[in-house]
């Protein structure tokens, strides 16, 4: 799992507690780190986390993992990592969460004060404007409440891909059961008040059933995740 934060603030060990849903299930994981703009550049956190997969594909065996079945996640920052890494030779597939896939917007905005993007940066370093040919299957996520912005560009990414011939992915954007925003809240209640899990937390702990239809820009998934008692 790769960390969030508009590749400037946060750190790996925030989102640590993402490791219970996929440990539950036997699934290992690795939260990677990366140095923080401006003390390295985009190009360069780039380069920091295709090294830490190299690293895990090399010494996976190590730990009791199959290097053989390794599989990217990334919220918001970590979503636009986690699109730039799936050309990896270790990565057999990727979930992307309310990522950032035209760096345009960031450019022309504050928050690229401390990253010095480029207009050669935005070209090259934009899952969008950069598509690749891999064919690991990707999964685009977003909440229902998100960010307009963020919405926008997980479908119009998930359609690109799907122009480009890339198939097993679905821009899942729940209109009634997780209205989640940027921040990961919920803005629902469940029918006994309960507050609902992290929609991050829900996706890992693989409590949704998705309905992928195939081509579509836009999938509901089928059930409903409430908290669990």
């Amino acid at each position: 799992f790769i960390h969030g934060g508009y590749w400037q603030m946060r750190a790996k060990e925030t989102f640590s507690f993402l490791a219970e849903g996929p440990l539950a299930h036997g699934i290992h994981v690795a939260c990677i780190g990366y140095t923080l703009a401006p003390d390295i550049s985009l190009q360069g956190i780039a380069g920091e986390v295709r090294a830490a997969l190299a690293w895990l594909a090399a010494h996976a065996a190590g730990y009791g993992a199959d290097a053989g079945r390794i599989y990217v996640s990334g919220w918001s920052a970590g979503g636009h990592l986690t699109a730039l890494c799936m050309d990896e030779p270790a990565v057999r597939g990727g979930l992307a969460i309310s990522g950032i896939y035209d760096l345009e917007p960031i450019r022309l905005c504050y928050l690229n004060g401390k990253l010095g993007l480029r207009e050669e940066d935005v070209e090259t370093l934009s899952p969008l404007r950069r598509m690749q040919t891999s064919t690991a299957p990707m999964m685009l996520v977003c909440g229902g409440a998100e960010l307009p912005e963020l919405q926008r560009q997980s479908a119009d990414y998930a359609a690109a891909r799907v122009r480009a011939g890339l198939h097993d992915l679905a821009v899942v954007q729940d209109q009634d059961a997780i209205r989640a925003d940027h921040a990961g809240q919920s803005v629902r209640q469940d029918q006994r008040g309960a507050a609902d899990h992290q929609p991050v937390q829900c996706l890992l702990d693989r409590r949704f059933v998705f309905r992928v239809d195939r081509g579509q820009r836009l999938v509901q998934h089928q059930n409903r995740c409430v908290a669990q008692q």
